[in-house]
């Protein structure tokens, strides 16, 4: 183990780590809103918003939207000439969906007419647009982050070569806006603290016991005992500056061998002084800790272009959720990594290697929520066939579907819509595949029915409880998580189903009777109808025509009048109607997850951005990626 002398540095670090610490507007046409041409100047000198906004508000909304009270605490009185669209974008956005999908206001009460929504509609989309992206530029700024688990155990494992797993043992990391990796969050509680201290030392140790990776840690070797000291020193100056993802200052450099000094001064062996400084660099906040620095007191407006060393840590823990690699450095150390172009082709060659599978376990594990997959554990009298075995293979067949989007550069639309997947044995002999043998997986077609991501047996388990389906939980998680439209939450009070549907009728008569209360039936007419596509699969994916005594009824109709009878009409809705939403959504998770931190007003400028740039190359998921790594968000920093 590490000696006492080193406990005195590591501790030293301790102290380190606590100071560290364009214009389109809506018309109803056959119950749907679409696009209609630029709005003439209102008159009497007034905006739209006042002439048609205000007064719908006051006459159908305010009597419930007002005061301190104000229904899922939204006021509109607050509204009389203006929408405040820089700042209020997202109520705007979601009233004008509501409105859209005859949402609001709710059925019982009086409903405006066709022209009214018409007017109101078309001059709130007018508002939207008036949203100036050019006006002020607010690239946000990402709270101090202090590596999560997965970066951690990464981290290590490319820097010594030693795949450690010593986070596993660390407390789990808080979540925010979906994810694991917002700075925010990602608090240092002092159990955390004592576990780095110690991982540190775990690793300095380990280093030294495998020869590989000691010869990660001493690359240089001197040929003769005179030049040994000089070797040394760039030994440990050239894995600092690995470990701290970019060139080290000279005060640093000091500090360290002014480690070394001691170690040596104490009589340690060689590999004990090494030992000594890799626990110190491996405890100290510039390892622990992803910092950039804030703009100079000379750089307009707070904000400044991240350099080439930033960079490179922004696109390795992005697309590899680890430290950068040698190309990444070399290109760092020469400049070039602040041009769109380099970083697009840095880009691009990253997800072709291997460890851009980070991408799948931390982005998908947790926007699709895979990972909560492997916690399930369904009626085990209502389904004896599920296993372990089963299980796992369900939440593989959406981990390979998502590898090939990256490694194959597909359509992000075959999220929803692909008449591919990838199955073994066992979970294609749930799915009635014929012809498919072993524990390995390969791609096959699907069977009729079945399309996209929504109908892989893990997201429908996901989606569904222990005994039963629930076209609710199917419904609500699509709106959130495929088209970022999530309902507001339930009121209180209201009762859960039973479960016994034998005797209280099918679920989907169930449901109706749910939806006769008024305070339910406006969030539930749009989940209900989604979830109730998804119904011919059970609570653990496998087809069915039945459920129970019940025939099943697939069919649905979404607010606005399209009609389906079942998951693949639905799919195909979604991708036809619903697919500028479903890119918007996909964008605003993936730059959320790129940068750490939760998304603000100005951030919707990014995603029309990469919405345009997936529209304009066929929807490709490289495109996605390359949008988001040039973006002003991605490549610059806002001091507040």
């Amino acid at each position: 183990m590490v000696n006492s002398h080193t406990m005195n540095v590591i501790l030293a670090s301790r102290n380190l780590i606590l100071v560290a610490v364009t214009s389109a507007h809506l018309v109803l046409l056959g119950g749907q809103l679409t696009v209609a041409q630029e709005l003439p100047p209102a008159a009497g000198g007034k905006s739209h918003f006042e002439v048609s906004v205000a007064p719908f508000l006051e006459k159908h909304c305010v009597a419930c939207h007002s005061g301190d009270d104000a229904e899922a605490g939204v006021a509109f009185d607050r509204y009389s000439a203006s929408a405040n669209v820089q700042t209020e974008y997202d109520l705007w956005e979601k009233a004008v969906r509501l409105i859209r999908d005859r949402q609001m206001p709710p059925p019982e009460e009086t409903q405006p007419t066709a022209g009214e929504l018409v007017a109101v509609a078309t001059a709130i989309q007018a508002e939207l647009a008036t949203f100036d992206c050019t006006a002020e530029q607010h690239p946000g700024r990402v709270t101090l982050r202090r590596l999560n688990k997965a970066e951690y155990n990464n981290t290590i494992r490319d820097l010594i070569g030693l795949d450690l797993k010593l986070a596993d043992d660390f407390p789990s990391d808080d979540v925010g806006s979906g994810f694991d990796n917002i700075g925010d969050v990602l608090s240092l509680p002092p159990v955390l603290l004592e576990k780095y201290l110690t991982a540190a030392q775990s690793v300095a140790e380990q280093a030294f016991a495998d020869p590989q990776a000691r010869g990660r840690v001493l690359v240089h070797s001197a040929p003769t005992d005179d030049g040994r000291i000089a070797v040394a020193r760039r030994n440990v100056r050239e894995f600092t500056e690995r470990a701290f993802r970019r060139p080290i200052t000279e005060d640093e450099e000091a500090r360290l061998f002014a480690i070394m000094k001691f170690a040596y001064e104490q009589d340690s062996s060689m590999d004990e002084i090494f030992k000594t400084v890799i626990a110190a660099v491996l405890s100290n906040p510039h390892f622990l800790f992803r910092i950039e620095r804030d703009a100079d007191s000379n750089d307009e407006d707070g904000i400044r272009e991240l350099n080439s060393f930033e960079m490179a840590s922004r696109l390795s823990y992005f697309l590899w959720s680890s430290m950068p690699d040698k190309a990444l450095f070399d290109l760092a150390r020469s400049g070039k990594l602040t041009r769109s172009k380099d970083i697009a082709a840095q880009a691009k060659r990253m997800l072709a290697d291997p460890k851009s599978k980070a991408l799948v376990d931390n982005f998908a594990g947790q926007w699709l929520q895979l990972r909560d997959v492997s916690r399930l554990m369904p009626d085990p009298e209502l389904f004896p066939d599920f296993d372990g075995e089963l299980r796992t293979a369900m939440r593989r067949e959406t981990e390979l579907f998502f590898e090939s989007m990256i490694n194959e550069n597909r359509s992000v639309l075959g999220f929803l819509n692909a008449d591919f997947t990838f199955v073994n044995e066992r979970l294609a002999r749930h799915y009635g595949i014929p012809g498919v043998k072993g524990p390995e997986f390969q791609q096959v077609a699907l069977n009729a029915g079945r399309r996209g991501i929504l109908t892989h047996a893990g997201i429908l388990m996901l989606t569904s409880n222990p005994t039963r389906t629930s076209p609710v939980k199917r419904g609500k998680w699509i709106l959130e998580n495929i088209l970022a439209e999530p309902p507001r939450p339930p009121p209180a009070n209201v009762p859960e189903l039973e479960d016994d549907g034998e005797t209280l009728g099918s679920l989907r008569e169930q449901m109706e009777q749910h939806r006769s209360n008024p305070a339910c039936s406006v969030c539930h007419l749009k989940m209900d109808a989604i979830g109730f596509g998804l119904e011919h699969f059970d609570a653990i994916g496998a087809w069915r025509d039945r459920d129970g005594r019940f025939d099943i009824d697939a069919s649905g109709e979404l607010p606005g009048g399209q009609k389906f009878a079942g998951a693949e009409e639905l799919m195909e809705i979604l991708v036809r109607e619903k697919k500028t939403e479903f890119c918007r959504c996909l964008a605003g998770k993936m730059l959320t997850y790129a940068l750490g931190r939760g998304l603000s007003s100005y951030d919707r400028c990014t995603i029309n951005d990469v919405v345009r740039n997936l529209e304009q190359n066929e929807y490709r998921f490289e495109a996605l990626i390359t949008a988001i790594v040039t973006s002003d968000p991605f490549t610059m920093r806002e001091s507040k």
